[in-house]
């Protein structure tokens, strides 16, 4: 009876989590509609309930209701499976992410905000996060035409570089934290040095966060590394023949890949749930999580509004000569550090 308890109290969990993420993501879309409106000196969708608040609901009844095409020459069952690849492999990675520390509930009692807990929850991340680049060159390669053959290829290129960067960007925090366990690497980010200083692993890490930063933001396809989807160029690239539904999935994943990202870069760099007040009431841990995972979406939406697409040859030259080398740097550094912290007892 134990067992189908907590069998369904974690299914309930999965649900909810899954529906907030989903949620976020939506109006995600459309704070960066506004906020591009406000930066280009417009306003952006303002007329579907007040402020454009329903303006997502709006989108998702278009998405539904559109016609779908499916072009003839295309490899039916791999077009059709594409983007379920691209958002399965964004939306698994959360069920590990710690979110806030341990609450007492009433009837209930103590429970730990997140979802699945287990020794190797990072390199389960990083795991299924690399299979969502399947989606994207599977979808370039099924629909049978130039411009989406032409996308995929840049894609697998570009993800796959950025991809080993993003990886050894987060050696350090590992050599740093000892571990693997996402909630355990957070619990060591509370406390503060010198009494002021919060002990979050981007202070130490800085160089990491930096490359981290960098290559996340190519590895989720955004501006100013957006060149598997350049519209000017490719025609919006690997999904140039999806419509509908389909299409509107690629478009989810890239935005749950967003959150993502920045839910990692909080969990790893920021201090996860960290912040003043947690101590004494740990549900402020959730909004303190929040408020960070938001800073590092208005992040990407900034950079969309001011920066420029780079080219192809120097997103390349760019990875593998600058970002790579730096990153095998910072871990040499680190492990250093490490050792002779180690050594005098000051680690």
């Amino acid at each position: 009876m134990e067992t189908i308890t907590q069998v369904a109290l974690q299914f309930l969990a999965i649900t909810v989590a899954f529906t907030v993420v989903l949620m976020i993501v939506a109006y995600t879309v459309l704070a960066e509609r506004r906020v591009l409106g406000f930066i280009q000196g417009r306003l952006g969708p303002n007329r579907v309930g007040p402020f454009g608040l329903f303006q997502p609901f709006a989108d998702l009844l278009k998405f539904i209701l559109k016609e779908e095409i499916v072009p003839d020459k295309s490899t039916k069952f791999v077009y059709f499976l594409a983007p379920m690849i691209a958002i399965i492999a964004a939306l698994m990675p959360m069920i590990v992410y710690p979110f806030g520390p341990a609450i007492n509930l009433p009837f209930i009692g103590s429970i730990t905000l997140v979802i699945a807990r287990f020794d190797v929850a990072l390199l389960y991340v990083l795991g299924i996060t690399s299979v969502g680049v399947y989606g994207i060159m599977l979808a370039g390669w099924s629909s049978n035409s130039k411009y989406s053959l032409m996308g995929g290829l840049r894609s697998s290129a570009q993800l796959i570089s950025y991809e080993l960067s993003l990886g050894l960007s987060l050696i350090g925090v590992i050599l740093v934290s000892g571990t693997l366990d996402l909630y355990s690497i957070v619990e060591q980010q509370g406390g503060y040095w010198f009494y002021v200083i919060p002990r979050w692993n981007i202070f130490p890490q800085i160089i990491g966060f930096i490359i981290y930063l960098i290559s996340a933001i190519a590895e989720t396809n955004r501006v100013p590394f957006d060149l598997p989807e350049a519209e000017t160029e490719l025609v919006a690239g690997f999904h140039t023949e999806y419509s509908a539904l389909k299409f509107a999935l690629f478009f989810m994943a890239e935005y749950v890949n967003m959150f993502t990202v920045s839910m990692l870069a909080t969990t790893l760099f920021l201090g996860g749930w960290q912040g003043p007040g947690v101590a004494q009431f740990p549900i402020l841990g959730v909004f303190w999580f929040l408020i960070k995972v938001a800073f590092f979406l208005f992040l990407y939406i900034w950079l969309r509004g001011t920066l420029p697409r780079f080219r192809f040859d120097q997103l390349m030259n760019f990875g593998w000569k600058f970002l790579l080398p730096v990153a095998i740097l910072n871990i040499f550094l680190t492990a250093t550090a490490v050792f002779i912290g180690t050594i005098y007892g000051w680690w």
